[in-house]
């Protein structure tokens, strides 16, 4: 089923560019029931609303499935730059590797 395009979702093929960085850092536990590109749109719509994990739109998989993979992708790296920082680069989205440094600040 189709989902509507928000301004901060990439296109597939951009995220074609980024699948094989995703993939390394996933943990082999039992086989995926969501489209990895709808679970990385989702975590990119958290980043620019920076709402709520429960305000993520219904058409996005679940928010606890959302969260886990950010959680994955924000881990720390011995000192090095998350892997969802890297990609953000790579993918030329600056402005959302600020905001994501703004949301993993302590509290």
């Amino acid at each position: 089923m189709a989902r509507t395009a928000y301004p901060s979702d990439i296109s597939r093929e951009e995220f074609e560019t980024i699948r094989p960085m995703l993939e390394a850092a996933r943990r082999r536990t039992r086989p995926r029931k969501h489209d990895l590109y709808d679970v990385f749109c989702a975590v990119l719509y958290f980043i620019a609303a920076g709402s709520a994990w429960r305000s993520l739109p219904h058409e996005f998989p679940p928010w606890r499935t959302v969260h886990e993979y950010f959680t994955q992708w924000t881990s720390s790296r011995g000192g090095k730059t998350t892997l969802l920082e890297e990609v953000l680069r790579q993918l030329g989205r600056y402005e959302a590797v600020e905001r994501l440094q703004l949301l993993m600040q302590p509290r």
